[in-house]
């Protein structure tokens, strides 16, 4: 019987036997390529592990061995972006001593449609050694989703023929349009029929080459392989690299460690659209999304934004291009809408069925509204942000017209084709939004964290739509005054005194404290459900608050209190949801663990509004994580107490590298520097992170307006900006 583990939308089995986690496997990266592998380096034809381009598997095998026998592995390192050294021993050859006498550094370096291998074999021997070094290669095809779902694709099933042909040196696979080719320097190719075949492997090939070492002598063995797929949806981008790389310098060296593999990490997720290579966005993660997704594409862009807004430009034009222009229950499209997810062909899994373009999300509307404005007063030119000022007032129309389908005057989704996702906010997982006391909310949802991000949009809008001299302008700031007012009657929980909750893992009530002069309760809840019922959750959406206009100034010290209470921000970050809250786990998906992006924008909102302990704490957390992690930080991990078990616990089906969480370095860079542009305006404030918690931080290599910009924090707190472009005044905390 075969062993399964369910993740979220993915299964891993196989003969009986544990595979190993996805966060275990080592990534290697260069969109839209990706190489995941053992620890070890190597590539076995089982769960998850593979060669990827685009949607579909390019090798489901890469096994290196050495006289039949695989070597052992000592360890591994991440080089650049794309590039990844393998270390290990082959014990049996040399010397008969303790220590290994020869030994493998195999690197591995992925560029698109790509992979090159080169294997040093040195020996240290006394004595002259000969070996036999093989590569064992096997490709299935298996389109993404087929993985995804627990294993590699049947023999041969959907595909003309998985059959390799071999020549010299060379060994080539074909399915349709899609070209696999390996070519070696110096091997022999043949077929490896007589090679194990794992459950599900098609027929591969084998290189194989002869090696004679002279004593401290050292050979280096060469093979790549080649991908050609002219129907890919996505491609690497043509141009230059849209945003600079900062040269930090800070008295706690994790921030810098972070901050230099994070953007190593999202060099090599630039993607662009096959059909326009010249519009890069960030592919959303490794390996399941590693496409154009709208919600994700557009948080890491705006993450970004302090380093140019070249990458805010790209996403925007490629999302507006897709914008929705019709109603279309199947995929979730209404006019003005931008989109969730771009796929060769529709992603079937688990109970779901969605369309190549789907169009499935709440969010992704207001926040293209939201980065367009940003990136505005980041200073993208006039001549960039005036042609999407007509997908601006699109998007507006969808917040007006279809986003509130019961005219209550709250956004709300729910899916009506049966086959889509049954949550659309960023906690997408089914069982994602529930009450205290475990229950799931049923369908229409109205999120508090898009109410939010509807607020500023029509407030953000309306300076768009004035400044370039367009009409509605005063009908957006109604708007955003209205939702303010509807979302404290009906959003805050209980009336004008707090509520009593019964804490879910000690059974002591929890009381909260009405904010002064403030008709509410404790807190915000997490959504209404279908019958309009807050569901009153504490959970992480409420942080996401602070900073729309949607709360008042005590509303939002009230909500800052929250956040910073060990139940929430106890772990390695912020909890998705309480500790004290009936459906809360630490390995739950959206039910207490941590994900770095959503740490990172509580940490952006609180640092703006001058709460810099509580942001202190979580920035803290976050790189006492990088640590735990290597300083690639997953998608999610455990929301284990800091003080209990010591170091992050990794959540096993998280991917690696992901563009939100490498972009929460960013922003840790940005809340600590506190630069916030309004070049529009004519000004820019700085505000550094309250009580300077990360130490004295240096970051060149801002820019504003295209202008490289430094600033400087001293330990004490005191901040020194220089660089910036002229007709620019700096403004103070205080001033």
């Amino acid at each position: 019987m075969a062993v399964k583990i369910r993740g979220p939308y993915v299964l891993y089995h196989a003969n009986n036997r544990l595979q190993p986690p996805l966060h275990d496997l080592v990534g290697t990266v260069m969109a839209p390529t990706s190489a995941l592998s053992g620890a070890d380096g190597q590539i076995r034809a089982e769960g998850v592990q593979g060669l990827f381009h685009a949607d579909s598997r390019a090798l489901s095998r890469a096994t290196l061995t050495v006289d039949g026998l695989e070597p052992e592995a000592v360890g591994h390192a991440f080089q650049a972006a794309g590039r990844t050294r393998f270390v290990s021993v082959a014990r049996w050859l040399g010397d008969p001593i303790s220590d290994p006498t020869v030994r493998l550094d195999r690197t591995r370096e992925v560029a698109p449609g790509r992979m090159t291998e080169s294997v040093e074999i040195a020996s240290t021997a006394t004595r002259p050694v000969t070996a036999t070094v093989a590569v064992e290669l096997s490709c299935d095809f298996a389109p993404l989703e087929v993985v995804r779902q627990g294993g590699p694709a049947d023999p041969g099933a959907g595909v003309p023929s998985v059959v390799p042909s071999v020549g010299e040196g060379t060994i080539e696979w074909r399915s349709g349009p899609i070209r696999v080719r390996v070519e070696s320097e110096g091997a022999t190719a043949s077929p490896a029929d007589d090679a194990p075949a794992a459950s599900g492997d098609a027929a591969g090939g084998r290189l194989r080459w002869e090696v004679a070492l002279a004593p401290r002598e050292r050979v280096t063995l060469r093979w790549s392989v080649v991908i050609d797929d002219p129907e890919a949806v996505v491609a690497a981008p043509s141009g230059t690299l849209e945003w600079s790389v900062p040269q930090v310098t800070a008295d706690d060296a994790r921030l810098v460690r972070l901050a230099a593999h994070s953007l190593e990490d999202l060099r090599s997720l630039r993607l662009a659209e096959s059909t326009d290579p010249g519009q890069t966005f960030l592919g959303a993660g490794v390996p399941w999304y590693l496409t154009l997704f709208g919600r994700d594409s557009l948080w890491a862009a705006r993450m970004m934004l302090p380093l140019g807004t070249g990458l805010a430009a790209g996403t925007l034009r490629v999302l507006a291009r897709r914008q929705g222009s019709r109603l279309d229950p199947a995929s979730g499209e209404a006019p003005g809408k931008i989109m969730h997810e771009l796929r060769r062909n529709e992603r079937v899994g688990r109970d779901l069925r969605l369309p190549a373009a789907y169009y499935g999300t709440i969010d992704a509307t207001p926040l293209w509204v939201g980065l367009l404005h940003d990136a505005w007063r980041w200073g993208m030119p006039a001549a960039q942000v005036e042609p999407l000022l007509p997908a601006l007032e699109s998007a507006l129309r969808w917040l007006g017209e279809h986003a509130d389908p019961d005219g209550d005057g709250f956004l709300e989704y729910i899916d009506t084709s049966g086959h889509g996702l049954a949550n659309q906010g960023w906690k997408d997982s089914g069982d994602a939004v529930r009450f205290h006391d475990g229950r799931q909310a049923e369908p229409p949802i109205a999120l508090a964290e898009v109410q939010g991000y509807a607020c500023a949009a029509a407030r953000q809008g309306a300076d768009l739509l004035e400044a370039f001299g367009r009409e509605g302008a005063e009908k957006w700031r109604a708007y955003a005054e209205a939702m303010g007012e509807r979302f404290r009657t009906r959003f805050w929980t209980g009336g004008t005194t707090a509520p009593t909750r019964t804490s879910a893992s000690t059974g002591t009530a929890l009381a909260g404290n009405p904010v002064p002069g403030a008709a509410l309760s404790s807190f915000p809840a997490l959504a209404l459900d279908r019958d309009k019922r807050p569901v009153d959750s504490l959970t992480s959406n409420i942080g996401h608050l602070i900073g729309t206009g949607l709360l008042s100034e005590a509303e939002e010290a009230r909500v800052t209190e929250l956040l910073a209470a060990p139940a929430m921000s106890g772990a390695y970050g912020l909890r998705t949801m309480s500790a004290d809250d009936g459906a809360f786990s630490p390995l739950s998906y959206h039910c207490g663990s941590v994900w770095a992006h959503d740490t990172a924008i509580v940490i952006a909102a609180l640092a703006r509004a001058g709460h810099g302990a509580p942001a202190g704490h979580l920035a803290q957390g976050l790189l006492a994580a990088a640590e735990g992690f290597g300083y690639r930080l997953p998608e999610l991990y455990a929301g284990d107490d800091r003080d209990e078990v010591g170091r992050p616990v990794a959540y096993p089906a998280a991917c690696r590298p992901q563009a939100w969480s490498a972009a929460a370095a960013v922003t840790l860079l940005h809340a600590a520097a506190g630069l916030y542009p309004d070049v529009p305006g004519g000004k820019v404030l700085l505000r550094p992170l309250a009580g300077a918690p990360l130490g004295a931080v240096t970051v060149r290599g801002l820019r504003v307006a295209g202008a490289e910009v430094t600033v400087t924090v001293s330990r004490s707190g005191a901040a020194e900006v220089t660089g910036l472009p002229p007709g620019l005044s700096i403004e103070t905390a205080e001033s």
